[in-house]
């Protein structure tokens, strides 16, 4: 469990995103502590409003770097003017807010309380539909909480999505430790079987599938890539971590996959999708790491290219196999990161790029942003931000086809056709 410092400057919406961040970070077993000398990572949500303030926020950023070992930095600076942080050189990883939580949790599963029920929150209905992994991975402690899996039928998740949907959802999002084992306790992987079932359900919506580990997909890749491609509701997303580039390291933290299976992924959606995206997740710095080991991480994100890249320096976690390794010194650690996250953002970036000019139909307003914009999704869940939208007239729940006008590293700017 990680020992967090949060700090959070600006607006009601600023400090609303916090407490979001803290909840879900609290439901994953870490804590907070009262200052970041204590912390294992530290948290900066970030205010822009004039030069002094943009001023404040890089150098606080800067002497939470020197005192923590992670720092994640997130808010409108960090949205909207991210690469200032890297221009002054500040070591901290710049994420939107709901991006926060996952990284903080050093590559370990989600955790779902035993009584998760589903949420609906604005347009957006968050869905549980198993609790507990297969995996054993040496570094997570959240397996502890959680234990193995345990599926509930398909019905009742279905009953679930369909009372969200009849409150008003427009997005379902399907969570769990590992959403690719979904039924395996019950004696075989059904996840493609209820997403088929989930989008058969009247009503006009979209379905975002949440983490699924890559053996766990790799199983039922094929009849997954076909739901996905035969229905319009299911955003063409997968997020699938695969944590190194290197079989050995993939054998120490006992991720259960090999490179091979989780290429395999990918490449079964690339011929079932034309148009897709892949997240994924790496762990840079793990005990056994070697130059080695990070090039070829190095190599198979170049390779696949996902445009969606959560990367986390490792720390250990108490009462896991992995704390009692000898660990890496934390510049090793600080460089690598610093390599993978650079080529991260030159990959998610050339990704966005490439969408400017073309016309995305049947985008999803998921939420409203910051100074009358609105948030919404495309067919593959790229953020598309809207600005103007009262002149417009979107609101969250709206359907609308969108041109892309412009990028920044992590989403697109878009108007309405």
């Amino acid at each position: 469990m990680a020992r967090y410092h949060i700090e959070t400057y600006g607006c009601t919406s600023n400090r609303g995103e916090s407490r979001e961040i803290e909840r879900r970070l609290r439901d994953a077993g870490h804590y907070r502590v009262d200052g970041p000398d204590e912390a294992d990572v530290a948290i900066l949500n970030t205010c822009t409003v004039v030069e002094k303030t943009e001023r404040n926020m890089l150098r606080r950023a800067e002497e939470l770097a020197d005192e923590t070992a992670d720092l994640f930095i997130t808010g409108c600076m960090a949205l909207a003017q991210g690469e200032e942080f890297r221009r002054s050189d500040v070591d901290g990883q710049v994420l939107h807010w709901d991006e926060v939580p996952q990284a903080v949790t050093n590559g370990e599963c989600p955790t779902t309380t035993p009584d998760a029920e589903p949420v609906l929150d604005g347009v957006v209905g968050i869905l549980p539909i198993a609790r507990g992994c297969l995996s054993d991975c040496s570094y997570c402690i959240t397996k502890h909480a959680t234990g193995r899996i345990d599926s509930p039928p398909i019905e009742e998740n279905v009953e679930k999505a369909r009372a969200l949907i009849h409150a008003g959802a427009k997005e379902i999002r399907i969570t769990g430790q590992d959403t690719g084992v979904y039924g395996w306790d019950d004696g075989e992987r059904t996840l493609h079987e209820l997403l088929e079932r989930v989008c058969a359900i009247d009503g006009d919506f979209r379905v975002r599938v949440g983490m699924a580990n890559p053996k766990g997909v790799h199983g039922i890749r094929r009849e997954l890539a076909d739901v996905f491609a035969a229905h319009d509701e299911l955003y063409d997303f997968l997020h699938a971590p695969v944590q190194s580039g290197s079989d050995d390291v993939l054998g120490d933290m006992r991720r259960q996959h090999q490179v091979e299976e989780y290429l395999e992924v990918v490449e079964t959606f690339d011929d079932a999708l034309e148009y897709w995206t892949l997240s994924t997740d790496f762990i840079v710095g793990f005990p056994t790491e070697t130059d080695h080991d990070h090039a070829q991480s190095m190599a198979l994100l170049r390779e696949t290219r996902p445009e969606k890249v959560n990367v986390t320096r490792f720390s250990k976690r108490p009462g896991t196999d992995a704390a009692e390794m000898k660990g890496l010194g934390g510049t090793i650690k600080k460089e690598r990161s610093k390599e993978m996250s650079a080529a991260k953002r030159e990959i998610v970036g050339e990704a966005h790029a490439e969408m400017v000019g073309e016309r995305r139909e049947d985008c999803l307003v998921v939420e409203e942003g910051t100074a009358d914009s609105v948030k919404c999704r495309d067919s593959a869940y790229r953020q598309i931000i809207v600005q103007n939208a009262d002149e417009y007239g979107l609101e969250p729940g709206d359907f609308v086809d969108l041109e892309v006008t412009a990028h920044e590293t992590m989403y697109a700017f878009g108007e309405p056709v």
